[in-house]
C-alpha cells in the first residue's frame, strides 16, 4: 500500500482533489521558517538604539542600504525632535499658594508633577531638596516644584516634612511623607530615582536612571 504521506507526484494530485487530506507540516520546515522570521527580526532591528552620528557612519561606509538608513535617520531625529519638545523644565520651581492649581494641578494634564512639601526646619527637606536639584536637570520633561509647607497650612508639622506628591492628569498618585521609606536621611540620588520608577514616572529602562549608568 502507497504511504499517503510519501511525496509523489500522485500523492500531490490526490491532495489537489481531497481524495487525500492537505500533509501536515514538516518539522524542519517549521523550524527553518522559524529561524528565518527571527533573522528577519533581528535585521530589521539591527539599527535600534544607534544615534545619529553612527548611522552616518554606517551611511558612509556603504554597509546598509542608503534609502532604509535615510528612512531610520528620519524616524531616530523624530524621536529626538519628540523628545526635546517635552523638555521643558530642567529645574526645581518654587510656587507660592495662589499658583498651585496653575502650576501644579493643570501643569499635569501634560506632564508628571513632583511636588515637594518643604520645610526648612526638616534635615529631611534640606537633603530632598539638595538631590532634586541634581536630578530635575537629568530628566527636563518632568516638571519639579517645591512649596513651603506653611504656604499650604500654617499648622502643616514639620515632622511630617517633606511630603512629596506625585501629580497625573489633576490628580495625586501618589504621596510620600518623610523620607523613611526611601533611605531616610541616608536617601540618595538612585534611591528617589527608583521611587520614581515605582510611582511609573520614569521607565526602568531609562538609560539616565543612576542604576543603568553604572550598566554601562
Amino acid at each position: 500500500m502507497q504511504d499517503p504521506n510519501e511525496d509523489t507526484e500522485w500523492n500531490d494530485i490526490l491532495r489537489q482533489t481531497g481524495v487525500l487530506p492537505p500533509r501536515p507540516p514538516s518539522p524542519t520546515a517549521e523550524i527553518e521558517a522559524a529561524f528565518d522570521d527571527a533573522v528577519q527580526k533581528a535585521y530589521d532591528n539591527r539599527l535600534e538604539g544607534k544615534t545619529v552620528r553612527e548611522l552616518d557612519e554606517l551611511d558612509e561606509d556603504g554597509l546598509e542600504d542608503e534609502d532604509f538608513i535615510q528612512m531610520y535617520r528620519e524616524k531616530r531625529m523624530q524621536e529626538i525632535r519628540d523628545q526635546l519638545s517635552k523638555e521643558k523644565y530642567g529645574e526645581v520651581i518654587k510656587i507660592n499658594k495662589s499658583e498651585y492649581k496653575t502650576e501644579i494641578t493643570e501643569a499635569s494634564n501634560s506632564c508628571p508633577v513632583i511636588v515637594h512639601i518643604s520645610s526648612s526646619q526638616s534635615t529631611q527637606s534640606r537633603l530632598l531638596q539638595g538631590l532634586l536639584l541634581r536630578i530635575a536637570p537629568k530628566f527636563r520633561e518632568i516638571k519639579f516644584v517645591e512649596i513651603d509647607s506653611k504656604q499650604i497650612n500654617e499648622r502643616f508639622p514639620d515632622s511630617q516634612t517633606p511630603t512629596v506628591l506625585v501629580y497625573k492628569d489633576e490628580a495625586v498618585t501618589h504621596q510620600l511623607v518623610t523620607l523613611s521609606l526611601v533611605g531616610g536621611n541616608s536617601t540618595s540620588i538612585n534611591d528617589f530615582e527608583q521611587y520614581l520608577v515605582k510611582c511609573d514616572v520614569l521607565s526602568r529602562t531609562d538609560s539616565r536612571l543612576v542604576d543603568n549608568e553604572d550598566e554601562d
